[in-house]
Formats: structure tokens, C-alpha cells, sequence
């Protein structure tokens, strides 16, 4: 039975207009996040909703429990669901990055996490989710860099940003995510 999956990219952060990485970095939502946040709330507020999941970074989970609000849902937090561990260079501009570390134009990832890494982490996180919700409807709110992971297992496009608050709906059954819009 297909579980279908509202995955989100959460509301924007200072750091977002900052450009600066976050990574593991626990960052609020600005109150331009919030108010995404606010607009989705009442985008799906005709969706019915059986479960929601977030990272348990603050700007996920912020995001989630603002666009269940109303609806009886607790925000299951899962560090699964967290974006890339970006190691040293999480507060840094891509200017910075460059500054500090030179080498970083030939060797991309640093001490991070790779995108390899991060992506088995993440789709092993919506398998479960999805394996507890079976037929259901469920909202998971992470981060850009997830997002873009599932959409490339998915097959489909992920290159450029993802806008916050951005909704990918995903069918996950028999072991498989597909994009279903």
C-alpha cells in the first residue's frame, strides 16, 4: 500500500539570506520563515494529514509545528532527517569556504558528510516513516540538500535551489520513492 509523502524544505533562516552553511547548525526561522511557513499551513489546510515528521534542527521542526498547528498532530523529530553534516565549514559564505580553504576546489567535501552519506541516511528515514504509515498521508519537513537527494533517487531534476517551504510529493511503496507531481 503507497504512503504518500508531503517532503518540505523547511523556512528560511537568517543564515539562508546570509548564504552561509548550515549544516547540523541549529538555526531558527526568521520571521520571514515563519510566515512560509504560516502561507503552507494554509496551502494543505484542505489536506488531510496522518502523521508529521521533521529534522530535530530547529528550522525543520519549527516549520512542521507551525503548519500542523490545529490539526491534533505531535511533530515526531528525527535526526535522520537532518541536513549535511557540512563539518567546518558550517557558518562559513562559499566565499569563506574558499578563503580558508583552499583546497576545497579540488576537494569538495571537506571533513563533511558526503552527498553519498547523507543520502542513504535520509532514504532509510522516509522507508520507516513510511513502512509506519502504510496508505497514509504524511508530512516530513527537512532541508534543502535531503530534498534534493530524494528527488535524485526519485530520477527526477534536483539541480539549483529548492525554495523554502517547497513541497515534493512523493509516493513511497514496495521499497521505492517516486515523484508523484
Amino acid at each position: 500500500m503507497e504512503t504518500t509523502i508531503l517532503a518540505v524544505r523547511h523556512g528560511e533562516t537568517d543564515w539562508n539570506v546570509e548564504r552561509r552553511v548550515q549544516g547540523h547548525t541549529d538555526r531558527p526561522l526568521n520571521e520571514t520563515g515563519q510566515a512560509q511557513a504560516e502561507r503552507l499551513r494554509d496551502e494543505l489546510a484542505g489536506e488531510q494529514l496522518d502523521a508529521a515528521y521533521a529534522s530535530d534542527l530547529a528550522r525543520a521542526y519549527e516549520t512542521a509545528r507551525i503548519v500542523v498547528a490545529g490539526r491534533g498532530l505531535d511533530v515526531v523529530t528525527d535526526p535522520d532527517l537532518r541536513e549535511r553534516d557540512f563539518g567546518t565549514w558550517e557558518g562559513l559564505t562559499d566565499q569563506e569556504i574558499l578563503e580558508r580553504f583552499p583546497e576545497a576546489r579540488h576537494h569538495p567535501w571537506g571533513d563533511a558528510e558526503t552527498p553519498a552519506e547523507m543520502a542513504e541516511r535520509v532514504h532509510g528515514a522516509l522507508e520507516r516513516i513510511a513502512a509506519r504509515h502504510p496508505g497514509g498521508r504524511v508530512l516530513v519537513v527537512t532541508h534543502g540538500g535531503p530534498l534534493r537527494a530524494i528527488l535524485r533517487g526519485c530520477g527526477a531534476p534536483a539541480d539549483g535551489p529548492i525554495a523554502n517551504c517547497h513541497v515534493a510529493r512523493l509516493g513511497a511503496g514496495a521499497a521505492a520513492l517516486r515523484v508523484l507531481d
